[in-house]
């Protein structure tokens, strides 16, 4: 039974790009234009937020339609381990307790996009 879903293989993965990525460029938005409304603004963006924001908008973007999908989930799971270690570990072991489980979870499904390619609909697929 589970042998005929492997045919769909290429579109769950395409799922999770876009989902993923939509998730992420939410976080971007919401430091550029308080889309979804933010508990605490964000402030001036001309320092390590502004950078982020950018990081998410653009990197969300190319990842949302499979453009240029490895090596921009590459630099994006960087990022979010990163952002892991400077912002959430320092307040908590425990992820669920500094709020990183996100930012870890965001690097885990890049990482795999890293290595497993965009799957369908995407952009690199008509580059390749």
């Amino acid at each position: 039974m589970f042998d005929r879903l492997s045919a769909y293989r290429p579109q769950a993965l395409a799922a999770l790009r876009i989902m993923t990525a939509l998730l992420f460029i939410e976080h971007g938005t919401q430091k550029f234009f308080d889309f979804p409304p933010a508990e605490q603004p964000f402030g001036n963006l001309m320092n390590l937020i502004g950078v982020a924001g950018a990081l998410e908008v653009v990197g969300g973007f190319l990842v949302l339609v499979g453009l240029f999908t490895r090596p921009v989930a590459f630099v994006l799971c960087g990022f979010m381990a990163v952002a892991y270690f400077m912002a959430h570990a320092p307040q908590s072991f425990f992820p669920v307790n500094n709020r990183g489980d996100a930012a870890i979870l965001f690097s885990f499904v890049f990482l795999y996009l890293v290595f497993a390619g965009p799957g369908a609909f995407a952009f690199d697929n008509r580059r390749a």
